[in-house]
């Protein structure tokens, strides 16, 4: 258990920022899930509103994931690599639905 007041306090900014960083880790795995089944509801039946739906869940996990990367809780590298993941989901989803 810490002994003086720094050590103390130190303590609660970790758990502070602990706690900030598994929100903001969450939101970016949660937002990634619902991109991920957007674009498998799009490949079972392409429409335009499931097309919508893609977009809007894609820019919101970009969203999300760049603020995750700016506050310092993702690296950059990892950011890129979630995003390169999400843009090649969403290319595999649209562009065979695109050709039929």
């Amino acid at each position: 258990m810490a002994n003086n007041k720094s050590s103390k306090k130190r303590i609660e900014i970790a758990e502070r920022n602990r706690l900030q960083n598994r929100s903001y880790k969450s939101a970016v795995r949660t937002l990634m899930k619902r991109c991920f089944t957007a674009c498998a509801a799009y490949a079972q039946a392409p429409g335009s509103a499931a097309k919508d739906a893609v977009q809007t869940s894609l820019s919101a996990a970009f969203s999300k994931i760049d603020k995750a990367v700016k506050v310092g809780v993702l690296h950059r590298n990892t950011g890129a690599h979630q995003k390169s993941r999400l843009s090649a989901a969403v290319k595999s989803a649209v562009e065979p639905a695109a050709k039929a």
